[in-house]
C-alpha cells in the first residue's frame, strides 16, 4: 500500500513553461539557501545544507520552476508544509522569486498546495503565520481561506487557520 505521505511527494502541475512539483529532491539547496538569504525571505537565514537536506525530506515541498530559462530549468518559487500527513498542515516558506513576481505564479502555487490541503479528508486544521498583514493577510485569507484568529491586525504577527472536513470543534 502506498501512503500518503508517498503520493503526496510525487505531484506535480504544469501551467505554460511553468512546473511546480512537491518532489524534494528537485529542489536545488544552494538556490533555496540564496532565497533564504534574500529580503524576500525576511523571515528566514540559510542554513548548514545537511540542515536543509533534512527540512526538504521532513516536510512537503513544492517547488516551483521556469522550465525554459535561459539555463535551463530555473528554480523560482517554493513552498513547504510541515504536516503529518493526515490531520494538521503547517504553511511555511512561501517564496516566489521577485524578478517572477506579477504574472500570478505566486496565486498559482499557493493555489496547489491548498488543492493539496482540501484533498486531505482527514485535515483538522491548516495554519500559517505572517507579519505582512497588507499583503499576505488578504492574499491567503482569498486564495487558502484562511482566518485571522489570536492576533489583532498590525500587531505582530497575524496568525491564520483553515478547518479542514476532519474539524469537529
Amino acid at each position: 500500500m502506498t501512503s500518503t505521505a508517498s503520493e503526496l511527494r510525487t505531484r506535480k502541475w504544469t501551467r505554460d513553461h511553468y512546473l511546480v512539483s512537491t518532489d524534494p529532491s528537485l529542489v536545488p539547496i544552494a538556490d533555496l539557501n540564496a532565497a533564504f538569504a534574500s529580503e524576500a525571505c525576511y523571515w528566514a537565514k540559510p542554513l548548514p545544507e545537511p540542515a536543509v537536506a533534512e527540512m526538504l525530506q521532513q516536510s512537503l515541498c513544492f517547488g516551483l520552476y521556469d522550465l525554459v530559462g535561459p539555463a535551463g530549468s530555473a528554480f523560482i518559487g517554493f513552498a513547504r508544509v510541515i504536516t503529518d500527513f493526515t490531520t494538521f498542515a503547517f504553511v511555511t516558506d512561501v517564496w516566489v522569486d521577485p524578478s517572477t513576481q506579477g504574472k500570478g505564479l505566486g496565486r498559482w502555487l499557493v493555489g496547489c498546495v491548498q488543492e493539496v490541503l482540501e484533498g486531505m479528508p482527514h485535515l483538522r486544521r491548516s495554519m500559517l503565520l505572517t507579519s505582512d498583514w497588507e499583503r499576505s493577510v488578504p492574499f491567503y485569507e482569498r486564495l487558502m481561506k484562511m482566518e485571522v484568529f489570536g492576533s489583532r491586525p498590525g500587531e505582530g504577527a497575524a496568525i491564520m487557520q483553515m478547518k479542514g472536513r476532519g474539524y469537529v470543534i
